[in-house]
């Protein structure tokens, strides 16, 4: 049985983790692009940004002004036993918001829509967003925060199948100019592309592809990888650098994930994450074992099966 009370203690440092210190995968990306980059201005940025990020370590405050809007993203073994349930699981996560919003502090981003009440805590009306995944086997459960901004920096297009791989190369470029050009999105950035599924399944797609794979990673079909190096290869080729100035490296990493859709569309979406790249991860075992991380290993095999079963056979042969 995993304690409550561990949980939100978790989270709440999985949040400070998460708006201070930059993952490790994310930055090396940032320092090879910094070595690379000849745009005079991406290059000042560039630097200014690894500069900032060391001094927040150091000075244990956020790393960006505008602390996005946290959300959480929990998988959980098969066998996972919580205190209170997933009901004081939720009532956790939000207690750890709020907490973390006043501790740490972070910008208290969440307002209502239409008549901007604002609880100064990040929390209200399906804020933050939780979303869940399962594995097969274990008895732990993985809490990842994301701070993602949550204003621009994404987009959707419905194509045809005969528009096909040119086509989502278009819509592609037409994203990122905008991102660069209306200053939609802060760059460099992991770039993540959602292709399939209905149009809510299709943002998600391209949101979790943006803030829950690491720098380097691949996806397992080695064609969509193959896309994935020529997608980073065509976003870095548009002369846009670090802020939109004239540069080489506005995409860090490229990651793509799909899901079917209907037989008559071709579903796709387009998502910056944050120059900051804040996530942060823990796996909180049954006997009490935290073991913190900023890779959250979200799309394993399971998330991508095809089939209707799930048998460990097929895992091992993946």
């Amino acid at each position: 049985m995993i304690a409550i009370d561990l949980i939100q203690k978790t989270a709440e440092d999985l949040m400070e983790k998460a708006a201070i210190e930059i993952p490790q995968d994310y930055l090396e990306g940032l320092q090879e692009a910094a070595k690379s980059e000849d745009g005079d201005l991406s290059s000042f940025v560039l630097q200014a940004m690894l500069d900032n990020y060391e001094a927040a370590k150091q000075d244990r405050s956020a790393m960006c002004g505008d602390t996005g809007v946290p959300r959480w993203f929990v998988k959980m073994g098969n066998e996972a036993q919580l205190e209170g349930g997933m009901v004081a699981l939720e009532t956790a996560l939000r207690k750890s918001t709020a907490n973390a919003t006043h501790n740490i502090p972070l910008r208290p981003n969440r307002v209502h829509p239409l008549w901007r009440t604002d609880h100064n805590n990040n929390i209200g009306i399906g804020a933050p967003e939780i979303e869940y995944g399962f594995e097969p086997e274990g008895d732990w459960i993985d809490l990842i925060t994301v701070h993602k901004g949550g204003l621009f920096g994404s987009d959707y297009r419905m194509l045809f199948p005969s528009d096909g791989i040119q086509g989502i190369k278009r819509f592609y470029l037409d994203s990122l100019l905008a991102f660069g050009k209306r200053g939609l999105a802060c760059q460099p950035a992991i770039i993540g592309i959602g292709l399939g599924g209905s149009k809510d399944i299709c943002m998600n797609l391209g949101k979790r592809a943006s803030t829950l794979r690491v720098v380097g990673s691949q996806n397992p079909d080695p064609k969509i990888a193959a896309l994935e190096e020529e997608f980073k290869e065509l976003g870095n080729s548009i002369g846009m650098g670090a802020m939109g100035f004239v540069g080489k490296n506005m995409v860090i990493d490229c990651n793509i994930e799909v899901g079917y859709c209907h037989t008559g569309g071709m579903p796709v979406s387009v998502h910056a994450f944050c120059l900051s790249s804040r996530r942060a991860v823990a796996r909180i075992h049954s006997d009490g074992r935290v073991e913190y991380r900023t890779d959250p290993e979200w799309f394993t095999a399971y998330q991508r099966r095809e089939t209707v079963d799930w048998h460990q056979a097929l895992e091992a042969a993946q």
